[in-house]
């Protein structure tokens, strides 16, 4: 055991990366890159990647950083995928106080629980995304809102692995 010990490139109690508390931001700002891949579609079934990694770093750490975080986050969210400026920076500034409050209200919460609050807060982000564009004039049916919202909370499970993966990376264990 001992050897095993030693053996280890890492130092004991070494502690966490350098810049660890700005890779949980980085990573959101990475998910909202994945918006501008080349991918064609008539209808975007794709979900907003940087919005379930913000999901993903608030449900495993609420104190991966402070609330006020979601609205610069949400404005390169809104640069990035081009949608209209304070859109992601309400939208997210929302879901942060939102997951506040769910915090202070429950004692406790396991996978599928932490699954069901994100199907619910994407079906949310994804509603008021359809309420702002028929308010500015975009008519499309609410059923076109449906394969985002499926393909996001199915792919939920996935980008909660990979940031439960990357928190681990970041924290050196």
């Amino acid at each position: 055991m001992v050897r095993a010990a030693l053996a280890t490139k890492r130092r004991i109690g070494q502690g966490p990366r350098t810049g660890a508390a700005y890779i949980p931001a980085m990573s959101v700002v990475a998910g909202s890159l994945l918006s501008a891949l080349p991918i064609v579609s008539v209808s975007g079934w794709y979900p907003d990647f940087g919005f379930l990694v913000l999901l993903g770093w608030r449900l495993l750490r609420a104190d991966a950083w402070p609330a006020w975080w979601a609205a610069p986050l949400g404005f390169a969210n809104d640069i990035l995928t081009g949608a209209p400026i304070g859109m992601s920076v309400a939208l997210w500034t929302g879901v942060m106080i939102v997951m506040d409050l769910v915090d202070r209200r429950t004692i406790w919460r396991d996978y599928w629980i932490e699954w069901a609050l994100a199907a619910l807060l994407i079906l949310a982000a994804e509603t008021m995304e359809w309420w702002l564009a028929a308010l500015s004039g975009a008519g499309f049916a609410f059923r076109s809102i449906l394969p985002p919202v499926l393909v996001s909370t199915l792919a939920f499970p996935i980008v909660a692995w990979l940031v439960a993966r990357l928190d681990r990376w970041r924290l050196g264990r």
